[in-house]
């Protein structure tokens, strides 16, 4: 005959099991599927993008590559504004070859980004923007700035359209091995999927962000500052779950 507390453990366990207590028996959660629904290998010309882009500075295409070599800042949005859930991908390389601006900082980028004065068009103030980092404050986006600030720091944001860019603190990586690599070639994920906020690097999660009232649709766009930085294969999917 078994113990009482041998039959009171296995009551126990069997009620965890019953209500879900132990998570490693929960099913796996599935991964949603994606749909490409817009690319660019950058082997045409820049009819699907806007360039702003600050005095000293170029964008052109070369053999299958976006290359920006970026001397005062540089954005350079994709035209069409998408809705979540949406996974966004691209390769970038940051070139260190000793041109004038290859600094090996500020792989950057925005998405889901919409101007709250024009939520409809977010190219109305393009112009006066000019490629000036401080003129995207206003707007309403989510941000990293993978190895910024001469390669030392790499921060997620999101903007909430006020003029400012709050920054919580497990939101700012220090360490090298969250920094730019010079002529290596990375890949970098941007998911947008309802709350949950995601930036990969070459396949590992760099940030996870639930955000409590998700930025739903907007524009996407690459973004940097005195650097020279080489951007292929770009994708856009919708995630299906």
């Amino acid at each position: 005959m078994k113990s009482a507390p041998f039959l009171l453990r296995a009551v126990l366990f069997a009620a965890m099991i019953s209500t879900g207590c132990c998570t490693w028996a929960a099913e796996p959660q599935a991964q949603p599927r994606k749909e490409l629904i817009e690319k660019d290998d950058f082997d045409g010309d820049l009819s699907q993008w806007v360039v702003e882009q600050g005095p000293g500075g170029t964008v052109h295409l070369d053999q299958g590559a976006l290359d920006i070599d970026d001397a005062k800042g540089c954005t350079v949005w994709f035209k069409k504004k998408f809705s979540g859930p949406v996974c966004i991908e691209y390769e970038a390389t940051m070139i260190q070859a000793g041109g004038a601006n290859d600094r090996v900082s500020d792989l950057n980028c925005f998405w889901m980004a919409t101007d709250p004065k024009y939520p409809e068009d977010i190219f109305v103030q393009s112009q006066s923007r000019g490629g000036s980092f401080k003129k995207y404050d206003f707007l309403r986006l989510y941000y990293v700035g993978y190895g910024a600030n001469e390669n030392l720091t790499t921060r997620f944001r999101r903007y909430p359209g006020d003029g400012s860019r709050p920054l919580l603190s497990d939101q700012d990586l220090r360490e090298p091995k969250f920094m730019n690599v010079p002529n290596q070639k990375v890949k970098i994920q941007l998911v947008a999927d309802g709350s949950q906020v995601q930036f990969f690097r070459d396949g590992e999660l760099i940030f996870n962000f639930q955000d409590p009232n998700p930025l739903l649709e907007g524009w996407f766009a690459f973004r940097t500052v005195r650097n020279h930085m080489k951007l292929e294969h770009f994708r856009v999917y919708r995630l299906v779950h």
